[in-house]
C-alpha cells in the first residue's frame, strides 16, 4: 500500500481507502461490512470515510462496533464523519453552531469513540454564517473531539472564505475536501481546485471513482440486478449516470485496459491515483473479491504513460481547459 499526505498536513492516509455509502447499514450484512473492512485493513488501508447521514446513523454504528471487535491501535487508523444532514426537525441539519456540535458527538457516540479523526462538512450551508461554522470547528479540535475539518462537495470561493476567515481570527483552517472525481467528473476538481490545492495545501478524499459504477464495467452489455444504479430511491442516479454516452465511454476504456493487460475499474481508479492533488480514493464494495481486486489498481499507475494517458483523452473527450484560457 502506498500512503500519502493529507495535502500540507502531516496526517498520512492510505493511498486507497474504503466507504461505506451505500453499503453498510443498508446494502449489505453487518457479517460483510466486518470482512470488508478487515481485508481492508490487512491490505494496508488506514482510512474508513462515513458520515451521520449514511443509513441515517446505521453506517457508523455498523463500522463502529466492528472497530470495538477488532480492538485494531487507535493510532492505526483514521476514521471520519460528515456533518449536515441529521433529521427532520429544524436544528438536525446544516452547519449550525447547534448541529455541528451535537452531530459530532451523536458520530462518537455511534462509532464508540474518544476522537474523530476527520470531520466534513457535508455540504455548503447558506443559511448559516461561515464564521459560525470556522469557530465551532475550531473549538471541536481545541477539545479534543476531532483533529482535522474539511468540507465536501464546496464550491472553491466557499473554500477559501473559509480559509481566509480562520486565517482572520487566527483560528484552525480547513484541511481537506471530499469532492467527487472520476474520467467522466472532472472540470471542479481538475480546473476549479487547482488553487486550493496549489496555493492552500489542501488534500483531498475523492469518492465515486467508478463513476457510481459505469466504470466498473458491469453495464456494459445490459442492466444486471442488485447493482447501485437499481436501488429504490436512487432513480435520480441512474439517470444522470445510465446515459449511452457514458457507456460508450466505458465500453471503449475496457478494450484499452485489456490492452494494458488489466480491468476498466483498475484503469479507472489508477487514473485518479495518477493526480498528485488526490490524496485518497474512496473505495466502495459489497464483495471481498471485488475490494481485493481494485487494490491492484495501484500495480497499474505505472503503465500510465503519457501515450496511454493520451489514448484516455481521445476516448474521453472532455479534458477540461485550464483557467485563465
Amino acid at each position: 500500500m502506498e500512503y500519502r499526505r493529507l495535502g500540507r498536513s502531516g496526517l498520512q492516509l492510505s493511498a486507497l481507502s474504503l466507504g461505506s455509502w451505500l453499503t453498510f447499514g443498508k446494502q449489505i450484512s453487518d457479517d460483510v461490512a466486518e470482512e470488508l473492512m478487515v481485508t481492508a485493513y490487512e491490505n494496508g488501508v488506514n482510512f474508513f470515510d462515513n458520515a451521520e447521514i449514511y443509513a441515517r446513523g446505521k453506517s457508523e454504528i455498523v463500522m463502529g462496533n466492528i472497530l470495538k471487535k477488532q480492538d485494531w491501535r487507535r493510532d492505526s487508523y483514521v476514521v471520519s464523519s460528515k456533518v449536515f444532514w441529521g433529521g427532520d426537525k429544524p436544528n438536525q441539519t446544516g452547519l449550525s453552531r447547534k448541529h455541528v456540535f451535537e452531530a459530532c458527538h451523536a458520530a462518537l457516540k455511534r462509532f464508540q469513540l474518544d476522537y474523530l479523526d476527520l470531520f466534513f462538512c457535508h455540504r455548503p450551508d447558506p443559511n448559516t454564517p461561515m464564521e459560525e461554522t470556522v469557530w465551532v470547528m475550531n473549538d471541536l479540535i481545541r477539545q479534543g473531539k476531532i483533529l482535522y475539518w474539511g468540507t465536501s462537495e464546496w464550491s472553491s470561493q466557499q473554500i477559501m472564505e473559509a480559509f481566509h476567515i480562520a486565517r482572520r481570527e487566527h483560528l484552525i483552517p480547513p484541511t481537506m475536501e471530499q469532492p467527487q472525481y472520476n474520467l467522466l467528473h472532472r472540470d471542479r476538481f481538475e480546473v476549479e481546485y487547482e488553487r486550493i490545492f496549489s496555493e492552500m495545501g489542501y488534500g483531498s478524499t475523492i469518492w465515486s471513482p467508478l463513476a457510481s459504477g459505469i466504470l466498473s464495467g458491469k453495464y456494459n452489455t445490459g442492466f444486471p440486478e442488485g447493482t447501485r444504479l437499481g436501488m429504490q430511491g436512487l432513480e435520480w442516479l441512474r439517470d444522470k449516470m445510465h446515459t449511452d454516452e457514458n457507456l460508450h465511454i466505458a465500453r471503449e476504456l475496457t478494450v484499452l485496459a485489456q490492452d494494458l493487460g488489466t480491468t476498466l475499474p483498475q484503469l479507472s481508479i489508477a487514473w485518479c491515483l495518477k493526480n498528485k492533488n488526490v490524496s485518497t480514493v474512496i473505495l466502495g464494495a459489497s464483495r471481498k473479491d471485488h475490494l481485493i481486486d481494485n487494490f491492484k489498481a495501484l500495480d497499474v499507475v505505472p503503465l500510465l504513460t503519457e501515450e496511454v494517458i493520451q489514448q484516455i483523452e481521445n476516448t474521453v473527450k472532455n479534458k477540461p481547459t485550464p483557467a485563465g484560457f
